[in-house]
């Protein structure tokens, strides 16, 4: 069964409906102002967080219809090209402001910036072989 998923269309859904709600919720109700430490420089950031929520939504409905693993990798690495364009659009505006708090938050923001980089970048490498593996009719490691 090499043109299977290693997940469940069930776990594709659930995905599906999390970023949906994170797009509504960050957009509509009650939206990223109400946050008070993000400044008025999100909106800037804000087209492509939501380009990577709406892919992500995209590639797992079509992931519950079409249960193909290369599908599955190719869509993880729009996604994740998506959510890397946003981390390095946020390290480059950082709409942030924590006021008079604790003076070492933009670094701790900074260093969960690099990480979510990082991962993305090890989770695409991860999805490009994923990628080529189902290609080539190779099963995929049990997980």
């Amino acid at each position: 069964m090499a043109d299977r998923t290693t997940t469940r269309p069930s776990g594709n859904f659930g995905s599906a409906i999390v970023n949906a709600l994170l797009l509504y919720g960050i957009n509509i109700w009650p939206g990223w102002q109400v946050l008070p430490f993000l400044t008025a420089d999100m909106a800037r950031v804000l087209d492509l967080i939501n380009a990577s929520l709406i892919a992500g939504i995209i590639v797992n409905l079509v992931c519950v219809v079409i249960r193909a693993r290369a599908l599955l990798a190719l869509g993880n690495i729009v996604v994740m090209g998506f959510g890397v364009a946003a981390l390095l659009r946020l390290w480059e505006v950082f709409p942030f402001d924590f006021g008079d708090g604790w003076s070492g938050w933009p670094v701790v923001v900074r260093v969960l910036l690099v990480l979510g980089i990082v991962g993305s970048v090890i989770g695409a490498v991860v999805e490009v072989v994923n990628l080529f593996r189902a290609l080539a009719g190779f099963e995929p490691k049990p997980r």
